[in-house]
């Protein structure tokens, strides 16, 4: 392959992994990397990070997402559910049981795959602004398969994110504990006097979580959430610029909260700072589109968090593959941490 675009945008870093890399920061999760994160395991205790894939209830977050649906399987004419075998061959004694599932991929806890977002940009340098995502890769209108790019369907699609296995050493920073239930964007100064107060730093290679406590609302409301929820709990400023570039220069791998979107997000209203023109969610193109940085949503961390802070602990090892579907913009994931 050969590289597909003459220009990049300001601040991103298309090109540094290779022409025509799809993993962006992941390709910093080394097996030196993978290595130290496993030195962070001591009491052997692990820690779902997900929420049931049926949570958070009705659509009130996110009126475009629906919680998942059973279909049925059908098997010689019958439900395959329940299903005695001997109703098929008298000699069979077993019972069955298979069921299809339609799912929003992004509906429950979930990772953005690079697909997710892309830009109007002149990649390849002929005047016209082209639909692009991550390394330049053009995004292509949909053909009923969900292909993106000129690679088909592994081109920046959550397949191709799986295939790294998304393990390594992930921090926690809890902003909850700092700013309650309270609606709070959080800017670059916010973030360093937490960090600060609360003795966290961050590295190249990080996998950094943020617990907003959203997730423990969600749990709270057991699939009944009102719009209350719609306006509460700290959110990443994504206007501030020096945020965006401190997430450029401590060279994180991926980012995950337990919030809507890790931003404030355009579903919830349209930021009155939001420029006349420009991203509608500009962390998300900061890290998407320009420095391939995966961004995890509607995570589960309450229990880490209170955990963590009572051992005075803020490092963990992560694990959380996507699913590895081909041409998939997003995946619904089950990270676990193991302190």
């Amino acid at each position: 392959m050969t590289k597909r675009w003459e220009n990049r945008p300001a601040g991103s870093n298309w090109g540094e992994f290779g022409d025509d890399d799809q993993h962006g920061r992941l390709n910093l999760l080394t097996p030196q990397r993978r290595l130290a994160a496993l030195k962070e395991v001591q009491a052997g205790e692990v820690f779902c990070l997900s929420h049931p894939l049926d949570r958070p209830g009705g659509s009130v977050l996110n009126p475009f997402r629906k919680p998942p649906e059973f279909h049925p399987v059908m098997r010689e004419g019958k439900v395959y559910f329940n299903l005695d075998m001997g109703e098929t061959n008298p000699r069979f004694t077993d019972i069955g049981s298979d069921e299809a599932i339609f799912l929003y991929s992004q509906y429950s806890t979930h990772w953005d795959g690079f697909a997710h977002k892309g830009t109007r940009f002149d990649a390849d340098g002929d005047g016209v602004a082209e639909k692009v995502s991550y390394n330049g890769f053009r995004l292509v209108d949909a053909d009923g398969r969900g292909l993106y790019g000129d690679l088909g369907a592994l081109a920046l699609s959550v397949a191709a994110m799986a295939e790294t296995g998304v393990q390594g050493r992930a921090v926690l920073i809890d902003l909850r504990h700092h700013f309650g239930d309270a609606r709070t964007a959080v800017t670059c100064e916010m973030l360093e006097r937490v960090m600060r107060d609360d003795a966290i730093t961050v590295e190249q290679g990080d996998i950094l979580c943020l617990h907003t406590g959203l997730g423990q609302l969600i749990r709270d409301a057991n699939g009944k959430l009102d719009n209350s929820v719609r306006t509460q709990c700290a959110v990443l400023d994504g206007h501030d610029k020096r945020l965006l570039e401190w997430i450029s220069d401590t060279g994180v791998a991926a980012i995950a909260a337990d919030n809507l979107a890790v931003e404030r997000s355009g579903t919830l209203g349209i930021d009155p700072r939001a420029p006349h023109r420009g991203p509608q969610l500009p962390l998300h193109e900061h890290c998407l589109v320009k420095l391939g940085i995966h961004l995890g949503e509607l995570w589960y961390l309450t229990e880490l968090a209170a955990w963590l802070r009572e051992n005075r602990r803020s490092r963990f090892l992560l694990t959380a593959p996507p699913l590895r579907m081909p041409g998939a913009a997003g995946s619904p994931v089950t990270p676990v941490a193991t302190v």
